[in-house]
């Protein structure tokens, strides 16, 4: 994986609207203090698994967000198989640098 940093303000208050939009609280899904980044950051991918050994068990929730050059970006906050939290993937369509990091009045909840 690669370098470990702490959690941004602004991912972490995303991250607490994405637990209200499926019902659960960080206490069943704690936040830890440090996050690798995805592609040095380039898109704002972030993952949980600090060690790179965790093994993808699903969705928790997935929106959608357009950045501000028009560009339309999937979201999708993931668990692992021991029930913790994964990555929050960030997908830009057209695979470019995310310019805008996502507000939670700015993202649609898409339903399940």
């Amino acid at each position: 994986m690669g370098v470990h940093r702490l959690i941004k303000e602004e991912e972490k208050r995303l991250l607490l609207f994405l637990f209200e939009q499926v019902g659960v609280s960080e206490k069943q899904y704690p936040l830890t203090g440090l996050v690798d980044e995805y592609e040095g950051g380039k898109m704002g991918s972030i993952s949980f698994s600090l060690d790179g050994e965790a093994t993808y068990a699903g969705d928790l929730i997935q929106v959608d967000y357009t950045d501000t050059d028009g560009t339309e970006i999937v979201i999708t906050l993931t668990h692992d198989t021991e029930n913790q939290l994964l990555d929050l993937d960030f997908w830009k369509v057209d695979f470019s640098a995310l310019i805008t990091y996502p507000q939670p009045e700015n993202v649609i909840v898409k339903k399940y």
